[in-house]
């Protein structure tokens, strides 16, 4: 059984500063939560692990990356099935129902959804993390009007669940922790007049004559900027295994939100496969906050993650087993146990080396695939670029794509890391502002975004640990000429300006 209250009360970092308690109905039973909580944090924070149950068999499905990214959390919330519960706000006597395979369109259309709004902003940008955040300062205070459109209902993006301290400059946040960098960006956005942020709003569409689509909770938003700079983030990857849908496994990143965010944990005793960056500081994390790590699983023969996360790990006792994958997981409603199996040159299991774990969760750190769905549908010029994580659009080094004045940032524009993510914001948003400001003022954002293209192209991304993602942006970077020409070649569905 499931313990009946898995927050964190004491942690060695962090301080969960949770709201007033708030009541609300999971199928006609009253459960508590707290003002801040998502439902899907809340219900897990109380032991239930099942959200919804499969269309074709059935299966229970229960939190994967907790980020609004997936389907694993669909519920009905107050009649609307496939509401996103890691990205809905409890709300004081909503009703929550689990969602049995698909469930029936809703006669009446939700609150305001006839309602729209012609939205005025030179700028749009979608996506509230570093990137998009980044971008929206640094055009706000050149006096360029904003329009910020997130999902969730709180700004931050992936930093909010960000424990460590970041290496680097002042200017770069240098010695503050993910989350404190998320507070500090937000509070200053929030001084500026002309930013006009959206939360839990969805920018689900670009459309000829260069208009975006928004949904909000209330109403319907009609966006025509001058530019859209899109820092929509990226999802966490899956991997195939029997059981990898059951209650448990779960990207590394949902693990993460759950812990750092909102002071949950995600169980009791962890594996975690994939021994990148992520996967090491999850498992360190995982022990800040009380769950046994069984091991750190890698299918190559070495890690591949930084030194320093490794060897943490390894002082905490927790072993890294290289050349060794998850082979199953069972468990009726809820992970009970793994299989793990080491594997030979050509990565295929080894018979006879397969042993049990006892486990309640198993986690996957395999990387992240950049979301570029609004790219896709605009037409913008793609290439798949391992090295990045998936397909990406092509771009300048100022980063506008094949999409006249429709700009790209952080993890969309390829997997790095949050750092990098700010950097490229600022670097899309002086693109923006030396077209549509005048005289010296365009001048000292064109000089102020060569400045910062030279530190990342020849010192940040010169470090041997950033080869690879140096490698993938390179092959997604192409010459203003190759841009035009690539534009008529594939001409875009859609432009802006």
């Amino acid at each position: 059984m499931p313990p009946s209250d898995r927050r964190i009360w004491e942690h060695p970092i962090l301080t969960f500063k949770r709201g007033r308690k708030i009541r609300f109905l999971f199928e006609g039973r009253e459960v508590e939560a707290y003002e801040g909580e998502s439902v899907a944090a809340a219900l897990y924070a109380i032991g239930i692990d099942v959200f919804s149950y499969s269309a074709k068999l059935g299966r229970p499905r229960g939190p994967f990356c907790m980020i609004g990214k997936c389907s694993s959390c669909f519920m009905i919330v107050d009649g609307i099935p496939n509401t996103r519960t890691c990205i809905e706000p409890v709300r004081e006597g909503m009703r929550v129902e689990r969602q049995r395979g698909l469930p029936p369109v809703p006669n009446v259309p939700p609150p305001g959804a006839e309602e729209e709004e012609v939205l005025e902003a030179d700028v749009a940008i979608v996506g509230g993390g570093p990137a998009g955040l980044a971008a929206a300062l640094e055009l706000a205070k050149r006096g360029i009007s904003v329009a910020l459109i997130q999902d969730h209902f709180k700004l931050g993006g992936q930093l909010v669940k960000q424990t460590h301290k970041f290496f680097g400059s002042k200017d770069l946040f240098g010695g503050l922790r993910g989350f404190q960098i998320a507070e500090e960006m937000a509070s200053k956005l929030a001084s500026f007049p002309n930013a006009r942020v959206l939360l839990q709003s969805f920018a689900y569409g670009v459309f000829r004559g260069g208009w975006l689509g928004v949904a909000s909770r209330s109403k319907l938003y009609r966006v025509k900027p001058r530019a859209l700079i899109v820092a929509s983030g990226a999802s966490e990857q899956y991997l195939a295994f029997p059981g990898n849908d059951l209650p448990g496994v779960m990207g590394a990143g949902g693990a993460q939100t759950l812990m750092n965010e909102y002071g949950i944990k995600p169980g009791e005793r962890a594996l975690v496969v994939g021994s990148g960056n992520v996967g090491l500081i999850v498992s360190y994390q995982l022990l800040q906050a009380g769950v046994e790590v069984r091991a750190v699983l890698e299918i190559m023969p070495q890690i591949g993650g930084w030194f320093v996360h490794a060897a943490k790990v390894r002082r905490y006792g927790i072993p890294i087993l290289t050349r060794h994958t998850i082979k199953a997981v069972w468990g009726s409603e809820r992970v009970e146990g793994a299989t793990i199996t080491e594997v030979d040159e050509r990565f295929n299991p080894i018979p006879g080396s397969e042993r049990d774990v006892d486990c309640d969760l198993v986690l996957i750190a395999i990387g992240l695939q950049p979301d570029t769905r609004l790219f896709a549908q605009a037409r913008a010029v793609m290439r798949w670029i391992p090295e990045v994580g998936g397909p990406v659009p092509l771009r300048t080094r100022y980063l506008e794509t094949t999409v006249p004045n429709m700009f790209v940032a952080g993890d969309s524009s390829g997997i790095e890391e949050a750092t990098t993510a700010i950097i490229e914001g600022r670097i899309a948003a002086l693109s923006v502002a030396s077209r549509l400001l005048e005289g010296s003022r365009a001048a000292r954002a064109e000089e102020e975004a060569e400045k910062l293209l030279r530190f990342l192209w020849d010192e940040y991304r010169a470090s041997p640990l950033l080869s690879r993602a140096r490698r993938g942006k390179e092959l997604a970077t192409v010459s203003v000429e190759e841009l035009e020409e690539l534009r008529r070649r594939f001409p875009p569905e859609v432009s802006f300006g």
